[in-house]
């Protein structure tokens, strides 16, 4: 369901019908990112929700500039859409229609799980998120084949890129109403899927890890006395996390259809990884080998603990059987230079 946020423009809108999502744009913000125990062990910053919401108005003005006709918002326990359409007055002030989705509150990762989904079965042309590694994997879970454009606001991000708001507003409205085609604006990424005892559990967009762990204790990965092995779909120096063990062992590009399984322990080979920020560690690698599309790594460490994207998710039992395998049909993620290139050379932005 939708509800209506903005009721004084007149006659209820109607509720999207499956199909009709042409020059629509979904957001999904996480109040939460950025905010992990990474600000105790390394040199993170807190990424402020204040600074989420003028990202986002800059992102609206950006979709309005190239017609995007109605937003959904992911509602959230700070409100970052209404604080962003708080500040669009005079001649900022949206003609787009603007709701938010009708989904039970959690204050959890279960959000942005249940808007992805509500999204996909609206079939909104782009889905705008706002968060780190772990916000796109569970945003990932529910969207479908909707484009992502991630927006990095979390801490070790690698999947969700820096981007100046107004830019990554003009992107996702170029994709959602069609100017720019798809197969020139989009990308599918990779992905490693997680069996646990033959069943999906659960997926990771850059790097699922496994740790000399019992217990799931805080989430984020910034010990790397524990981990054990690495199976990840990219990684390259200029990463920062567990993909920049990666990336300097071997660097592996997201375009790139490999991925790749390191296995840590005392060795010869030393990695100099940045494992958070300011975290600048050697690591000692034992084996490395690339991996195809399909092909699966047993886990032959139990008990254990599965990281994804940076956080502990999984605990595995002695008896459990866990696998690891490499997919190549991840997410679809908007190419935002790529974006904004092909319109210029169409001459979408030569307004005479």
């Amino acid at each position: 369901m939708i509800r209506k946020w903005i009721a004084k423009r007149g006659c209820p809108f109607p509720l999207i019908r499956k199909g009709a999502g042409m020059s629509t744009v979904g957001i999904i913000a996480n109040p939460a990112s950025g905010k992990d125990i990474r600000r105790l062990v390394a040199y993170a910053t807190v990424f402020d929700n204040i600074e989420k919401v003028n990202i986002v108005r800059r992102v609206l003005l950006g979709m309005e500039a190239v017609g995007v006709k109605r937003v959904l918002f992911m509602p959230d326990y700070f409100g970052i859409a209404r604080q962003a359409l708080d500040g669009l007055t005079g001649q900022d002030s949206l003609k787009m229609e603007v709701d938010y989705l009708d989904i039970p509150l959690t204050g959890g990762q279960e959000d942005s799980l249940a808007a992805a989904k509500l999204l996909a079965e609206y079939q909104v042309g782009c889905i705008v998120t706002l968060g780190g590694d772990g916000t796109n994997r569970i945003v990932a879970k529910g969207c479908g084949d909707i484009p992502l454009l991630p927006i990095s606001t979390g801490t070790n991000n690698v999947f969700p890129t820096m981007i100046e708001g107004t830019i990554a507003g003009l992107a996702a409205g170029l994709v959602a109403t069609g100017k720019v085609a798809r197969e020139v604006a989009t990308a599918r990424m990779k992905k490693i899927v997680i069996l646990l005892n033959g069943r999906e559990a659960d997926l990771a967009l850059v790097d699922a890890v496994v740790l000399e762990e019992q217990f799931i204790g805080s989430r984020a990965i910034w010990d790397k006395g524990k981990i054990k092995k690495i199976v990840a779909t990219r990684g390259e120096a200029a990463n920062i996390g567990i993909a920049s063990i990666v990336g300097g062992l071997h660097p592996l590009p997201p375009n790139d259809p490999h991925g790749i399984v390191v296995e840590l322990g005392p060795a010869k080979t030393k990695v100099l990884a940045a494992l958070g920020p300011g975290l600048i560690r050697t690591v000692s690698v034992v084996d490395y080998r690339l991996l195809n599309a399909g092909d699966t790594v047993a886990v032959d460490t139990a008990p254990c603990v599965i990281a994804v994207d940076g956080e502990r998710e999984l605990e595995v039992g002695l008896r459990d059987r866990v696998e690891l395998q490499l997919r190549s049909d991840g997410p679809v993620v908007v190419d935002i230079k790529r974006t904004v290139d092909a319109a210029a050379q169409q001459g979408l932005f030569r307004l005479t």
